[in-house]
């Protein structure tokens, strides 16, 4: 995880990255966003090669999802879950959407 003060707004629709990491690590990332949400700074993020600023606002909705995905002519299940952070931030135009 990044942190610093470049900013870097991402468009309408988002970004994602996705990489392979020890549960350490994983750990280890999740604990530094979680000392940054914390903070009264900045939340900054490294995603898909580029640092953003999401900066979530009160108030924050929290949602987790598990799920498992299996077919008969699989040998082994997908399992995953994902943290979502939802928050709503005033904007009369998409450009001041993504600030």
């Amino acid at each position: 995880m990044f942190i610093g003060s470049v900013s870097v707004p991402y468009a309408t629709g988002g970004l994602e990255t996705e990489s392979e990491k020890t549960r350490t690590e994983i750990a280890t990332y999740l604990r530094e966003f979680a000392e940054q949400l914390d903070s009264d700074g900045d939340v900054t993020l490294e995603l898909a090669d580029q640092q953003v600023q999401p900066n979530p606002t009160a108030p924050v909705t929290l949602k987790l999802e598990g799920e498992s995905d299996w077919t008969e002519a699989d040998t082994a299940a997908k399992q995953s879950i994902e943290f979502e952070l939802v928050w709503w931030r005033d904007a009369e135009t998409p450009e001041a959407g993504v600030r």
